[in-house]
C-alpha cells in the first residue's frame, strides 16, 4: 500500500535536507526495510518549503513500530534543527489521502 504525507522545512534548509538524505545512515535504511518500507520518495515544493513523501509499506502497524526504534529517534534528533518538529523531535507530519492512482 502507498502512504503519503507532508512535512515542512525551515527557510534556507533545502540544501542541507538533501545533503543529509544523500548520506542516509545505513542503519536507517535497514530500519525502513525491516518495518516494511520501500520505494520511498520525498519531493520539495520550493515555494512553500513543503516536503511531500510517498512510500510503499507492507502494513500500517508494522510501519508505525519503526517510530519507536532507537535509530529512528536518533534520526529525528538529527533532523530537528532544519524542519518543523513535535516536542519529541518527530517531524510534524500530515497524512495525505489518496484521491487518484493510475497503474
Amino acid at each position: 500500500m502507498q502512504k503519503a504525507f507532508k512535512m515542512k522545512l525551515y527557510p534556507g534548509m533545502a540544501r542541507e535536507y538533501r545533503r543529509r538524505h544523500d548520506w542516509l545512515w545505513p542503519e536507517m535504511v535497514e530500519m525502513i526495510h525491516a518495518h516494511g518500507g520501500r520505494d520511498y520518495s520525498i519531493f520539495l515544493d520550493e515555494e512553500t518549503l513543503t516536503l511531500f513523501a510517498v512510500i510503499e509499506i507492507e502494513d500500517e502497524a508494522l510501519w508505525a513500530e519503526g517510530a519507536d526504534t532507537e535509530i529512528n529517534r536518533r534520526w529525528w534528533n538529527y533532523m530537528a534543527d532544519i524542519m518543523d518538529t513535535n516536542p519529541d523531535n518527530s517531524p510534524v507530519s500530515v497524512d495525505l489521502p489518496l484521491l487518484f492512482h493510475l497503474d
